[in-house]
């Protein structure tokens, strides 16, 4: 007979996952269940308590994925030191020898490359184990294991942890029923989480989805309404069969849990879900049978033209949360378009002074809403990138009136930059530049010119500027422009430009593959005024450019996080004798390829790699006389395995790129992140020298914190 051991300590370390974008509101919750010491890391957050905060967590969080204990974590650049590191552990302490498991791994710039063999390895280290020991092994089980085993190898450090939840969290039991490109439950409740429907139910407010589907959204919150806890309904658990468990206490809080669900006198006529689909409205209903909520909510099949005027609620309390299909798996093309105003229409004339959350992957098809736009979240919908829009429906109907009239100060502001800064251009040979930054603090954007073109770029207000005087702002500014510099009206481009999240300016607003070539110095590159944030020329990085020009003659060039090629185009240009241009991006590492064609430079000497650049690095012996690295601040793009932000991993990067430059070589980094703080003290044997004043051009001297720069070079031998 095996000995079942419980004693497990009093007080343990955890992980909790979710999606990206979900870390903040994830330790929050956990926060709120009564985690200690939670602290928030890329995929999740990671806690603090006693088995009864494991399990309060794997039964009460509606937006983990799984919940971890971690065991050990060590280094495992081979295949034997993975063995080895797995066989140390004393799994007798978790599992039994007649018992089952299951592996799971994921990789993510380390040496061992293949997920499934590493997770084949570990699983013969623990058989192994219990071999040696017992005679017999368990067997492998991949569904409901008796042990589930979670193994993250990140740059070649190995975290070996017990899957708690045993199954992803998202799965709460209760959808019998799909439809297509359904939602995940907990991305459900984290639309609504973050768009505050908890604190909305408590004063009374009322709920519509108006584009149901299977009901996720609408169960979802009639499980917040009703005090239902999301993992009440699920029969299975990865401690379960966990040595560890203590059956005792998760009975206990499974009766407290069905204590606390309140069904009767919670949600009547608070949460209304309608589709056009009577197949999805059937599937729905059948969820929310499931769920046991099906008297909370009302569904009806209808469609988004015709949707059945609210209850009355007061300003503010009421919320719709949809998530409308986006291209990526539904619909295209002018349908989608038409279908986004229609909503819109809907919300203004039916739904005013209620908010709005909106979960797409186009921010283009949001804006065909017309609304005014409140907050961006940045999330995932599975692999796709997608972005929580909240939105303020106008308090009382929209009317279309006359446009707003030119501001005489801004003209006059622009007029003044103008004069200054056109004979500055003209010597520099260049034809775009930075005309204005928000110098008058009332007119927020930043405005360019393209080579007789306008590209206006709004700051996102502050959330104590009303949305409405914004817009009417915005509208002053493109009214004053066509007069005070000369411009057609259809030669003006206007854009929002927000904080940067992940991938998001690299993200495309529109289609019109609309290119115009623009000088600098020898040089010309392609710009898109119209497809993208920004327009593959990034106008601050002109000095940098220039510096670059200089010094190539002769050398071998890298350029890492390459983007458009500007910078390779400027060294091949001054002469390099060869140029290397990484990103992970295909679209723009084609657009490099264009700015080299259009400078009719020799392309069979310069090379174009597609490929993380720090996946890149590590597998590298070139060597180079000159290297530029420009990272982004933060991305978390559809090419890269894991997020990247530049204070975090930006030693690893630089050191690796230092690893490749010649003796008298000469490394340039720069990033925009202006809270960005580099320490000299991890790069022994270099000199390292500030150059950001020398590379802030004219254009940008009143917003001189655009970016940061340094040069790199070997220290002298001693």
């Amino acid at each position: 007979m095996y000995s079942r051991e419980k004693k497990v300590p009093a007080r343990m370390n955890f992980f909790a996952t979710a999606a990206k974008g979900l870390e903040k509101a994830l330790a929050e919750e956990l926060k709120n269940l009564g985690a200690a010491s939670v602290r928030t890391e890329t995929g999740g957050a990671a806690f603090a308590g006693s088995l009864e905060t494991a399990y309060r967590a794997c039964l009460w969080s509606r937006l983990a994925s799984r919940i971890l204990l971690p065991l050990t974590v060590f280094q495992a650049t081979t295949p034997d030191q993975l063995y080895q590191g797995i066989r140390a552990i004393d799994w007798d302490r978790h599992l039994d020898p007649d018992g089952t498991l299951a592996v799971d791994c994921a990789i993510f710039r380390s040496r061992i490359k293949h997920s499934h063999f590493a997770a084949l390895k570990a699983k013969d280290a623990i058989v192994d184990q219990f071999r040696e020991r017992w005679g017999k092994r368990p067997s492998v089980a991949t569904e409901q294991p008796g042990l589930r085993i979670n193994l993250y190898l990140r740059c070649n450090r190995l975290t070996v942890s017990l899957d708690l939840s045993g199954d992803s969290l998202h799965r709460r039991g209760y959808r019998d029923q799909k439809v297509t490109a359904p939602l995940k439950e907990n991305l459900a409740a984290a639309l609504l989480i973050l768009n505050n429907w908890q604190q909305t139910a408590v004063e009374g407010g009322i709920l519509v989805d108006p584009m149901c589907g299977s009901g996720t959204i609408p169960i979802e919150a009639a499980l917040m309404v009703t005090d239902t806890a999301p993992g009440l309904l699920r029969p299975y658990f990865g401690f379960l069969g966990w040595k560890g468990h203590d059956a005792a206490l998760w009975s206990r809080l499974l009766d407290e849990a069905k204590g606390r669900r309140r069904i009767k006198d919670r949600g009547k006529e608070r949460i209304f879900a309608y589709d056009k689909s009577r197949e999805a409205i059937a599937a729905a209903q059948c969820n929310a049978r499931a769920a046991g909520v099906a008297e909370v909510i009302r569904f009806r099949q209808s469609d988004i033209t015709a949707l059945p005027s609210p209850p009355p609620v007061p300003e503010g309390r009421g919320l719709l949360v949809v998530n409308p299909p986006y291209g990526e798996r539904l619909a295209h093309g002018d349908d989608l378009k038409e279908l986004y105003r229609q909503l819109g229409e809907q919300l203004r004339y039916h739904f005013p002074g209620w908010r709005l959350g909106l979960l797409t992957s186009s921010g283009a098809l949001a804006r065909e809403l017309s609304l005014p736009l409140e907050s961006t979240v940045p999330l995932y919908n599975g692999a796709i990138e997608c972005a929580l829009y909240g939105y303020r429906v106008p308090a009382a109907p929209v009317a279309v009136g006359t446009p707003a009239a030119p501001s005489e100060m801004l003209a006059n502001r622009l007029l003044k930059n103008l004069r200054r800064l056109k004979r500055w251009a003209e010597r520099e040979k260049i034809s775009c530049f930075r005309l204005y930054d928000a110098d008058i603090p009332e007119y927020a954007a930043a405005i360019d010119l393209y080579q007789g073109w306008v590209h206006v770029q709004e700051y996102d207000p502050p959330p104590s500027v009303d949305p409405e005087k914004a817009r009417y702002r915005l509208e002053e500014i493109v009214a004053t422009l066509p007069a005070a510099l000369d411009c057609p009206p259809e030669r003006i481009l206007v854009k929002k430009r927000q904080r940067q999240k992940g991938g998001d300016q690299y993200r495309k607003l529109d289609d019109r593959n609309q290119f115009i070539a623009v000088e600098e110095g020898k040089c010309r590159f392609l710009v898109n005024l119209s497809d993208y944030l920004d327009t593959g020329l990034f106008l601050d990085h002109r000095p940098t450019r220039r510096l670059i020009g200089e010094m190539s003659e002769g050398k071998r060039f890298l350029n890492l996080f390459g983007y458009t090629g500007t910078a390779s185009v400027c060294a091949a240009a001054g002469g390099a004798a060869a140029t290397v241009t990484v990103d992970a991006s295909k679209t723009y590492l084609d657009w490099a390829r264009r700015n080299f064609a259009l400078n009719d430079l020799d392309l069979p000497r310069h090379e174009f790699v597609q490929e993380d650049c720090l996946e890149w690095l590590s597998g590298q012996t070139r060597r180079f006389d000159l290297i530029f690295v420009d990272p982004p601040t933060f991305s978390n793009s559809k090419e890269r395995q894991e997020d990247f932000f530049v204070q975090r991993d930006y030693l690893p990067l630089l050191k690796e790129a230092c690893r490749l430059l010649e003796r008298d070589g000469t490394l340039i980094f720069s990033t925009n992140f202006r809270r960005f703080k580099l320490d000299p003290g991890h790069f022994p044997g270099f000199e390292i020298t500030d150059i950001t004043a020398a590379t802030i051009p004219a254009d940008f001297s009143r917003k001189a914190r655009i970016h940061r720069c340094w040069r790199f070079t070997h220290a002298p031998w001693p």
